[in-house]
């Protein structure tokens, strides 16, 4: 019997993620140095010595390299299942409680305000003008997405697996085409627009990369989106057996290589 998916409100899909934030820390993919060297780049400045907030951060996938790059991070994060995990695996860097429409910040005091995997579940009528509030004078805004590049055969036929399941008016685009996931690109989703009326303007640039995991850890990557984590557990599982006997033979080593475009666009403001 197949389950059928249902639609629900963007928040309750931002909040999802509380449920399962070990299962999402574990297995979401991580960012190559080659991005933080983009945004240095696009922003004039480096990483070492500035003060950096990084906006829905969850379990810290994308904070962390910042810090490691000497920057003097906080971590900004509404969930409390999230921020519990961060506040579990990342003790030397502090969290606060808050989103991106309302920033838990004081004004004209952050060199970058980071936004990794996290600007679509803000109201670009709220949040740029906070992010023009806490940023100094000259400071970068950095968005960027993280997707598995459709231009592999295998990538892009998963992605339409995805979207037939889901239906064409349900979640599935954001599966196939969300953080870390399959299929689309941050232009090619509706759902993804940069915020209009930013002096400068975006400087955009992608950065290609890739990782080898186990595919049991492929599959619970996709587990941790939250069309699957609202659609339950077995519906996931339907999905999830029949995605593995479909990949097995394509990964006899049982060793998958995910290919990754990270859209980046930052703007100094």
């Amino acid at each position: 019997m197949t389950t059928q998916p249902t639609r629900t409100a963007p928040r309750s899909r931002a909040r999802s993620f509380d449920g399962a934030a070990a299962l999402y820390g574990r297995h979401r993919p991580g960012y190559p140095e080659a991005l933080y060297d983009a945004v240095e780049e696009l922003a004039g400045r480096r990483f070492a010595g500035a003060r950096v907030a990084d906006v829905g951060a969850g379990t810290g996938i994308g904070t962390a390299p910042m810090h490691a790059r000497g920057a003097e991070v906080v971590a900004v994060e509404p969930g409390d299942g999230m921020a519990a995990e961060f506040r579990r695996t990342r003790p030397g860097i502090p969290l606060v409680r808050g989103d991106g429409d309302r920033l838990p910040l004081a004004g004209a005091a952050f060199d970058f305000l980071t936004y990794a995997q996290a600007w679509h579940w803000t109201d670009p009528a709220r949040s740029v003008p906070e992010a023009r509030r806490v940023l100094k004078p000259g400071g970068a805004l950095a968005i960027w997405w993280n997707d598995l590049d459709e231009s592999a055969g295998w990538v892009a036929a998963q992605g339409e697996r995805i979207r037939a399941f889901f239906g064409a008016d349900g979640p599935g685009g954001a599966v196939a085409g969300g953080a870390g996931a399959v299929g689309g690109t941050a232009q090619t989703l509706g759902y993804r627009t940069l915020p209009r009326g930013l002096a400068s303007g975006f400087a955009t640039t992608t950065v290609p990369w890739s990782r080898r995991i186990p595919l049991e850890a492929h599959l619970a990557n996709l587990a941790s989106h939250s069309a699957f984590l609202l659609l339950g557990e077995a519906g996931t599982r339907e999905f999830l057996d029949a995605e593995r006997q479909r990949l097995a033979p394509a990964f006899p080593d049982g060793v998958v290589e995910e290919p990754y475009l990270v859209t980046l666009s930052v703007a100094v403001i």
